[in-house]
């Protein structure tokens, strides 16, 4: 029987899965840079796909805004037989060294989110990625020779709720940036007994009034998901 929300089965989904938050990024990601893909799930726009990189099986697979729902879809994909999570976004910066369209690979995340806290009933945690996978994206990002940084994010959960003053208050602790999922992923994943991890895309400073333009929050994500994918196949046979 399929899981209630990626209404699939287990032999479609890849161990490896890239989890982009907008059905628009799954998409581009299924057609820019896979071949034989084939399209495992629409149900509430939750797009999924399957398909090869560089002969790597690699699913792709729409958590939408949030950890509510990146949780439910974590939780689903694992039952699918998931090995690998690697969330793959966007987020905005409060470190001033960040600019827009930045590679960050995530290397912990605060969890400011009610469903961090739902599922640990409270208790304080730190959410980390999985050390292999954080190795790998830090290795394929260097080997992209292109700048990147490797830091501590928040993961929150109301967007327009969090006022750029407060925000910019946790870098004082070393978080770089906010965005909305992280933080669930990771916990499930550990709670599993599965990897995970996280790259971002620098959208914007928080308190700026709109994301950088387009074209370069188009190439900041492109290459986000070319080192995603260069990571991947570092882990192939590892994990």
């Amino acid at each position: 029987m399929s899981p209630l929300h990626v209404r699939t089965q287990s032999d479609k989904v890849a161990p490896f899965v890239l989890l982009p938050g907008d059905p628009g990024r799954a998409q581009y990601i299924a057609d820019a840079f896979l071949e034989d893909v084939s399209v495992y799930n629409t149900y509430r726009s939750l797009l999924g796909f399957t398909g090869r990189y560089k002969g790597l099986p690699v699913s792709v697979q729409t958590t939408g805004m949030g950890c509510p729902s990146a949780s439910i879809v974590s939780e689903e994909l694992i039952q699918l037989g998931a090995k690998v999570l690697l969330r793959v976004g966007t987020s905005g910066a409060v470190d001033p060294s960040l600019k827009p369209a930045d590679l960050l690979v995530v290397q912990g995340a605060v969890p400011l989110d009610g469903t961090t806290r739902q599922y640990l009933e409270g208790r304080p945690y730190a959410a980390i990625p999985s050390w292999p996978v954080l190795q790998a994206m830090v290795k394929a990002a260097a080997a992209s020779g292109e700048p990147h940084h490797v830091g501590l994010i928040a993961t929150e959960d109301a967007f327009y709720a969090t006022s750029p003053e407060i925000a910019r208050e946790w870098s004082r602790y070393g978080v770089m940036a906010f965005e909305m999922e992280a933080a669930s992923i990771f916990l499930i994943a550990k709670m599993r007994g599965v990897h995970a991890g996280a790259l971002l895309t620098v959208s914007n400073q928080i308190g700026d009034s709109q994301f950088v333009e387009e074209s370069l929050l188009k190439r900041g994500v492109h290459r986000m998901i070319e080192t995603a994918l260069e990571g991947l196949l570092l882990l192939e046979g590892k994990v």
